[in-house]
Order: C-alpha cells, then structure tokens, then sequence
C-alpha cells in the first residue's frame, strides 16, 4: 500500500512541476522578458541539440570510439556540400552514396 501511495505523490510531483514550468510562461507574460544575452544564447540550442544527437553516432562504431569510420567521412561529405549548397537532397544523396559506397567497396 505505501508503495502506491508514493507512486502517486510522484507523479503529482512530476505533474505540478510540469504545469509550472510551462504555465509560467503564460501567466507572466510579456513581464517576464529574457535577457538579450540570453535570448541570444538560446537560439543555438536546436543546433546544440542535434549535434548532441549526431556526433557520438559519427565517431563510435559498434560502441567504440573509431574516428576513421564510413559514417564520420559519409557525415563530412555531407557538411562539406551543405555548406556549399543550397539543396536540401543534394547532401543527403551524395552523402548517403559516399556511405554505402565506403561500406562495401572498403568492406567496412
């Protein structure tokens, strides 16, 4: 029974805090403004993010640390030609057929 009782209370804890720090953001406005270095700050947090989210997979193969792996160049590749591009398929493209291609001619 004690177990069940501090389920609950977590989740109301976990619930409360949820509605907080969300809804604070709605009762306070436009009073509660960021400051600039702040607001600055935080518009390199999706990019921050999605590195985050990359880059381990880029340098680790099979769980280890490979810095000369297919899909380190492969994502390489891919930075190079978004940077010098426009398109948004051309980097996937090339950067998908630089994989496959490092994959099985190389026998990676």
């Amino acid at each position: 029974m004690i177990e069940g009782v501090w389920l609950w209370i977590t989740l109301a804890a976990l619930s409360l805090t949820t509605m907080l720090t969300r809804g604070s953001f709605i009762l306070i406005g436009e009073k509660g403004r960021l400051p600039p270095l702040v607001q600055r700050a935080l518009r390199y947090a999706p990019a921050a993010a999605l590195a985050a989210l990359i880059v381990p997979d880029l340098l680790l193969d099979h769980g280890q640390l490979q810095p000369f792996n297919p899909k380190l160049v492969a994502g390489l590749v891919i930075v190079a030609i978004a940077l010098r591009t426009r398109n948004p398929w051309l980097p996937f493209i090339l950067g998908m057929g630089v994989l496959i291609a490092l994959r099985k001619g190389l026998g990676w």
